[in-house]
């Protein structure tokens, strides 16, 4: 009966340590309510005052945080800059001379730093707050975010230019990479409303408007004005009709065939996904609320946690 006692106690022990572990390691909205209670509401007013000096910085946060999301998991990878140990993913072909937003992101780690006393918020939570709080500052949909991500140690320009889809993805390519990273086709769908808010180059629209047929004529000749046949790669266009408002004018652009990528007009253009563009194009409320959802599950790719990786002091850095 004793040894049976023990054992018993032996088990319970274990039972929760096991589930401790376990805990620890999920993400959680109230991960920083303890360690750093201004956190969020820190990061929210530098967020919101570089969105009110410009929208456009608005959808450059929410891009860091898919193509961070789409290489290697959301580990904050993306911000880490070139050195002797880091091939960067800012010198990926998705994102050389594309992505912007890094000196408000290093501006909030040093705001939020400073509010917690010492580094406690990681790069890659970071990314994922002010993602949620860039599309709230420009009139989209709010959501709990999932805390707990710890900051990788590597990056891979590689990894970048493999995974993260690019704007002459065929229909079917894009439902593949989603796949690849664990998010289906409403997803793909949901997530590319992205391009409600922000500008495309040039370069990234180029072909879709002197080779492809399914876009307006109308729509195509005034890009050609913004995007001659040869050179003004980097010129920018909105990607929708509202692009300083997170709305769903980016699903009636795509039911117009005004759609600017060609990966975007892919959603609707006869395949499986048209019905919920169809649906998004007027339905304000489902198209919010399966946003939010979708970011959620976004942030949920293969996050580093309880004892992995770091919190670095620099976002640009590794902690050596």
């Amino acid at each position: 009966m004793a040894s049976q006692g023990y054992f018993s106690v032996v088990l319970h022990a274990f039972v929760l340590a096991t589930v401790a572990t376990l805990g620890f390691s999920q993400l959680s909205p109230n991960y920083y309510d303890y360690s750093c209670p201004n956190a969020l509401s820190t990061i929210k007013s530098v967020v919101e005052a570089a969105v009110q000096k410009e929208n456009r910085m608005g959808a450059s946060l929410l891009r860091l945080h898919f193509h961070d999301c789409f290489v290697n998991g959301c580990d904050g990878s993306i911000l880490l800059d070139p050195s002797p140990t880091i091939d960067s993913e800012k010198n990926a072909l998705p994102n050389v001379r594309s992505l912007r937003g890094f000196e408000v992101v290093d501006e909030i780690k040093q705001a939020v730093d400073e509010a917690c006393g010492k580094p406690v918020v990681s790069c890659a939570d970071i990314l994922a707050i002010v993602a949620r709080d860039s599309v709230v500052a420009l009139g989209g949909p709010t959501w709990e975010v999932q805390l707990g991500r710890r900051d990788s140690t590597t990056a891979s320009r590689e990894a970048a230019n493999a995974n993260i889809p690019a704007p002459f993805f065929s229909l079917s390519e894009l439902i593949t990479n989603f796949k690849n990273h664990g998010l289906d086709e409403k997803d793909l769908v949901v997530l590319s409303g992205g391009h409600t808010i922000g500008y495309a180059r040039c370069a990234n629209f180029k072909a879709h408007i002197y080779n492809d047929s399914n876009i307006d004529p109308d729509f195509a000749q005034y890009l050609k004005y913004i995007c001659p046949r040869n050179g003004g790669d980097q010129n920018l266009s909105p990607l929708d009709s509202t692009a300083a408002n997170f709305d769903v004018a980016y699903y009636s652009n795509l039911v117009n065939k005004n759609g600017l990528l060609h990966s975007d007009q892919e959603l609707f253009n006869g395949g499986s996904t048209d019905a919920l563009v169809q649906q998004y194009s007027y339905d304000n409320e489902a198209f919010f609320e399966d946003f939010a959802s979708s970011m959620i599950k976004m942030g949920n790719i293969q996050p580093i946690t309880g004892d992995q990786g770091q919190v670095r002091v620099n976002c640009r850095k590794v902690n050596y």
